[in-house]
């Protein structure tokens, strides 16, 4: 068991050095890469501009891949707000004092643009 604790803390795994090494010599991976900032770039858009549709204060985030609205005119806190959302949206969040924050949720844009733009109550963002 001691070999295998070693093995496995000692170094980075064989699997990842050969990623490692392809994301950096392969040309593909920066294409990729640059792909993957614009999607989330469309949707952190998307969803600060869904947030604040609906009166929930969001800045846009720079680099982030998620939001933090301000809840507190839903007169809930951050646990209530992320059941109700669950509940009723089937939208999943996470409440701000995990955090350290109080009075907001954080919201990740990780899913596929037109889900984001099926709220049905998010007016003004399918011209995104």
């Amino acid at each position: 068991m001691r070999k295998i604790h070693q093995y496995t803390i000692m170094s980075a795994a064989t699997t990842a050095q050969v990623a490692a090494i392809t994301a950096l010599t392969d040309p593909r991976a920066e294409e990729a890469v640059l792909a993957m900032v614009e999607s989330y770039d469309v949707r952190r858009k998307l969803l600060v501009k869904g947030l604040n549709s609906i009166g929930l204060r969001t800045f846009e985030p720079r680099g982030a891949f998620y939001a933090f609205p301000d809840i507190r005119i839903s007169g809930m806190t951050s646990d209530e707000f992320a059941t109700m959302l669950l509940d009723e949206e089937h939208v999943a969040c996470i409440p701000g004092p995990a955090f350290g924050a109080g009075g907001e949720a954080t919201c990740a844009c990780a899913t596929r643009p037109r889900k984001v733009r099926s709220r049905k109550r998010w007016n003004g963002c399918s011209d995104l």
